[in-house]
């Protein structure tokens, strides 16, 4: 998977989402389909985003007994989408599950959806962690934990933070996928995220692709924003 800065769609419904694309013209972007889209307007979001041209990660982060999560991705599979995810903390034989359901859901002739799991949410701090999962070790500690299970796992990556790509990529390798929410330019409002970090340090820690939602979506300019954004992370100035 190419690095890319995905845009979350955290839209109610699909016109609001066109209505959004329009401002966007020929662009070709990597859109996040996320549970509040995706339970409303089902499969046909997916297709329709497709055909137009967008790469999709579809982030419903499975996490159920591995059965379930098997027949889920199996269907998951036919929609099309490049990205897809899962909960580590349904372990080891969850995720092998997941990648079975994708195998044997891909089409003939199409590449199966890249998988990974998430680690930690970026809206949990380590004092949360600690209190209401009762994990007792470092947050960095239980994220690179989660993220060994899914190399075992075979899986391609992960979802963590900005702050575990680094030790993740030092135990685990450059080619495994870190996909990182909580991404902010300076100016930008923290909002509900713990872990925050811009995309020029996101790029500095080898992060391979970077979520960006609100910062975007929420702007009046989205197509200026998205790109401020993208200079950023590629370095590049107007």
């Amino acid at each position: 998977m190419k690095q890319s800065i995905i845009i979350a769609m955290d839209f109610a419904g699909k016109n609001e989402v066109l209505r959004f694309l329009e401002q966007f013209g020929d662009e070709r972007l990597f859109l996040k389909v996320g549970m509040e889209l995706f339970y409303q307007e089902g499969p046909s979001i997916v297709h329709e985003l497709k055909n137009q041209g967008h790469d999709i990660f579809l982030d419903l982060k499975l996490h159920d007994i591995p059965n379930t999560v098997k027949s889920a991705m199996k269907g998951l599979a036919r929609l099309g989408c490049d990205l897809v995810n899962v909960h580590a903390a349904g372990g080891k034989e969850m995720m092998e599950a997941a990648l079975e359901g994708l195998d044997s859901g891909t089409p003939s002739g199409q590449a199966r959806p890249a998988c990974i799991a998430v680690t930690q949410l970026t809206s949990t701090s380590e004092e949360q962690m600690k209190k209401e999962q009762l994990i007792p070790v470092s947050l960095e500690d239980s994220v690179l934990h989660y993220a060994s299970l899914a190399k075992q796992a075979n899986l391609d990556g992960v979802v963590c933070s900005t702050f575990e790509a680094r030790p993740i990529n030092q135990l685990l390798g450059s080619t495994f996928l870190t996909v990182t929410p909580g991404i902010r330019l300076k100016s930008d409002d923290v909002q509900d995220q713990k872990r925050v970090a811009t995309p020029e340090f996101a790029k500095s820690e080898g992060v391979s692709s970077i979520v960006v939602g609100r910062s975007i979506t929420k702007s009046e300019s989205p197509l200026e924003k998205y790109l401020l954004f993208k200079q950023s992370w590629e370095g590049t100035q107007q």
